[in-house]
């Protein structure tokens, strides 16, 4: 199940939500802001501090230094690699800024404290013992819960903030030893609770609304991904899954904080995002898929991780789309869902041969199935488990009782 049974909203920073997008050759103040927060970050490049450009015209110039030091930026924190400021960079720019100390850590439902400050919080009480829940730089409810009980422990009021008191017997007790991947042995343990059948589970399927400039293009990647959803929402119904699709058709638009608080009201064990990727390069073709995970700062989750590779190697093996592997991302969706979440690239429709087989419904009921397989691989036992790109939908009762085709 979930990690935490009570839903927490959570919204953008206010800051945040009302910038619009900042790209190589605008100029202005927020250019210079921007600029000023990658100097802290050190990400922009020697003799271009804030002595030399914050307050000059060159300061305002988002110029090819600039360009570079955010696509490094993205790159880091695990967003997309655009060199473009919105919403999403300047959040996470916002975010980077904190330290642990700089200032009183609590739970403020409907708008969570989110930041560097709060994920190191969260990866000292972890590696003390304490069940912070995700590790994924925001002051959620059971991150709140995992203060108290660290509070009672050292003799510190327990009010679940992190304040002066709270930091002070922090520092005393750091731990021995560090690491060990105790969220990760939580999370096997959860799965093996649950046990193989997916008679009972619920999964939200997110077929994702295209980004593409391209009116016509974008109209085609929706149909295909929710076509996609569809499939695989019949074939997990046919198992015994009860599977919610966040996006049903029509020109509602719903962020991905929005399906992300969508999946964790329906409490789903899993959830798999669809999209049809699209390049400018025509020869860029292949499968890929993402898991929650920040490599900045050494958090992942295990499932996500363990469910986005079993789906990868399954779409490879049935369809032999190239294999663009897995990645760790911090994408909104992957963050703010509290179940193992997945997105899955599914190929270009900008590479002919990719468009072509993605048009096909036969080649659609071929990633339907893969992706239903994985789901139930996720579930099963080293002694039970299938090779790959052999299971069968068909198929999968018998593998949970361990019979082989």
């Amino acid at each position: 199940m979930p990690e935490v049974s009570t839903p927490v909203p959570s919204v953008p920073a206010p800051r945040a939500a009302t910038v619009t997008a900042y790209r190589r050759g605008d100029q202005g103040r927020p250019v210079r802001e921007i600029r000023s927060r990658l100097v802290q970050l050190g990400l922009v490049p020697s003799g271009r501090g804030p002595g030399d450009l914050a307050g000059s015209a060159a300061g305002e110039l988002f110029d090819d230094d600039l360009d570079r030091a955010v696509r490094a930026f993205q790159q880091q924190r695990g967003l997309s690699v655009d060199g473009v400021v919105g919403v999403v960079t300047y959040r996470a720019l916002e975010e980077a800024r904190w330290r642990l100390g700089d200032r009183l850590l609590l739970f403020l439902p409907g708008n969570l404290l989110a930041g560097d400050d709060v994920l190191a919080l969260q990866q000292r009480l972890l590696d003390l013992g304490f069940k912070v829940g995700k590790v994924d730089g925001r002051f959620g409810h059971q991150t709140e819960q995992a203060v108290r009980d660290f509070q009672r422990n050292v003799g510190v009021p327990a009010d679940g903030s992190c304040g002066p008191a709270t930091l002070k017997a922090l520092s005393r007790l750091a731990p021995i030893v560090r690491g060990g991947r105790p969220n990760a042995m939580r999370a096997e343990e959860r799965i093996r609770r649950e046990g193989p059948q997916l008679t009972g589970k619920t999964v939200v399927i997110d077929p994702c609304v295209g980004s593409f400039e391209d009116p016509g293009l974008r109209l085609r990647a929706d149909a295909l991904t929710l076509d996609l959803g569809r499939r695989i929402e019949g074939r997990l119904v046919a198992t015994g899954v009860q599977a919610f699709l966040t996006n049903t058709g029509g020109a509602t638009y719903a962020t991905e904080i929005d399906r992300a608080e969508f999946a964790n009201r329906t409490e789903a064990h899993l959830c798999i995002s669809l999209q049809v990727d699209g390049s400018s390069n025509a020869d860029a073709a292949g499968i890929s898929t993402y898991f929650y995970g920040s490599e900045a700062h050494g958090v992942v989750s295990s499932v996500g991780e363990r469910f986005a590779g079993l789906v990868q190697r399954e779409i490879v093996a049935r369809t032999g789309l190239s294999d663009l592997r897995s990645h760790p991302k911090t994408w909104d969706l992957l963050r703010h869902t509290r179940m193992p979440a997945v997105r899955i690239d599914v190929g270009y429709l900008t590479n002919p041969d990719d468009a072509a087989r993605l048009t096909d419904p036969a080649f659609r009921d071929v990633l339907a199935e893969a992706v239903v397989v994985a789901v139930q691989r996720v579930y099963l036992e080293p002694e039970q488990d299938a090779p790959t790109g052999v299971l069968r939908v068909s198929e999968l009762r018998r593998a949970v009782r361990g019979d082989r085709p």
